[in-house]
């Protein structure tokens, strides 16, 4: 099973290769990028990986391959382009890359070899009192602004969370045929509380609910979504909230991050949610909370089934990522759910496994700044950013 690494401080994406059988995680390759990238994305044929970039503000697309002689797969640089503000989040069609960062975002089409093409729309997330607070550069536009952009699974709705305005918004996906295409008739639909700070979010294969976690509630929202016969967001109406916290834990001493739901067995709905949070600082370890889903895609409970404190804060990252499903590796376990986690403080990626009762570390590995590098004699530690898994039947090389 493969998986690729970004990172926040290196112009590196790192290919790792974990064996489910042996529970062994190594680096099997250090692609150059052109800059580091806090944030990648696979398109949706999984033949070019896209990752943003903050100095400068862009996106750079990569040609994922593998060589004659090879078992694993490495990135070639294809292009990159640049965007008006800091970028936060990146997600992808077959016909077009959308990023979204503080009060604005773009839509690149993308070719069909995966190159990034010419702009194709500019994105306008501005509202009352935030206009002047979102600089072109700079970490704050990021904490003010638009975070997380995330495809509908029928693809004709954008959704994007919005950690400043303490909403996410829906934009209508055009185009014919059916193709993702430019967006349009956006609406922001707030949190149910104050100050939530909604940032990233997940929609259920069925289209019918949307999953958002707000990194300052260190919550779960739940929203049903119903749309008009055009495919285009009638309402957003939120159904439940879940804390990711253990009960009794103070919010104020966690910053939420990312928000994913279960990846098998195939055929079936996912059965579960999993949420990540950050520690504010080193006296605070940050969490993993998985909770259960109802055939519909809402909480089972509002209890979490386990909760599991990870070895670190997690600094900027604890990004969660559920690996594509595999078959379990015993008879004895018919549910076994892999998830890559990375903690940009000690630069490691942990794979973490769930059996529908406990979540477990099984394997993880530190990345390392090549030694042709300068920066490996002074020892500079690579603060890893978030994975993405490799679908084997779903890339070739």
């Amino acid at each position: 099973m493969e998986l690729f690494v970004g990172a926040f401080n290196v112009p590196y994406i790192y290919t790792l290769f974990f064996d489910p059988l042996l529970a062994h995680l190594n680096v099997t390759h250090i692609s150059n990028a052109t800059a580091s990238h806090p944030w990648i994305s696979f398109a949706p044929d999984q033949k070019t990986l896209y990752g943003l970039s903050w100095v400068p503000p862009g996106v750079s697309a990569y040609r994922n391959q593998r060589g004659a002689d090879d078992p694993f797969h490495a990135l070639e640089f294809l292009n990159s382009k640049p965007v008006y503000r800091v970028p936060g989040y990146i997600t992808s069609s077959d016909s077009y890359l959308y990023s979204v960062g503080g009060a604005s975002g773009e839509v690149f089409r993308v070719e069909s070899d995966g190159t990034l093409g010419d702009l194709a729309q500019q994105l306008d997330f501005s509202i009352e009192g935030r206009e002047n607070a979102t600089a072109p550069t700079g970490s704050f536009s990021l904490r003010n602004g638009t975070h997380g952009v995330e495809l509908s699974p029928e693809g004709n709705t954008l959704y994007v969370s919005d950690l400043g305005a303490n909403g996410v918004w829906t934009l209508a996906v055009s185009g014919a045929d059916g193709q993702s295409g430019t967006v349009a008739a956006q609406k922001l639909y707030k949190a149910p509380a104050d100050n939530e700070g909604l940032r990233h979010s997940k929609p259920h294969p069925n289209g019918k609910i949307l999953y958002v976690i707000g990194e300052h509630s260190n919550t779960v929202d739940v929203f049903s979504v119903k749309k008009h016969r055009n495919g285009t967001v009638e309402d957003v109406k939120y159904l439940q909230n879940a804390s990711v916290l253990p009960r009794g834990i103070n919010a104020t001493n966690y910053a939420a991050a990312t928000v994913r739901i279960s990846t098998g067995p195939p055929g079936f709905a996912p059965k579960y949610l999993f949420a990540t949070t950050r520690g504010n600082n080193a006296t605070f370890k940050g969490y993993v909370s998985v909770f259960e889903l109802d055939s519909e895609g809402r909480l089972a409970r509002t209890e979490a089934i386990d909760v599991w404190e990870t070895p670190t804060h997690g600094g900027f990252s604890h990004a969660l990522e559920p690996a594509p499903w595999v078959a379990a590796v015993s008879s004895g376990k018919p549910f076994l759910q892999y998830l890559a986690l990375t903690d940009e403080v000690v630069g490691k990626v942990r794979v973490l496994t769930f059996d529908g009762t406990r979540i477990r570390e099984v394997a993880a590995v530190t990345l390392e700044i090549p030694a042709s590098d300068p920066k490996a004699v002074s020892k500079e530690r690579v603060r890893a950013a978030n994975a993405v898994w490799l679908h084997p039947v779903r890339c070739t090389a």
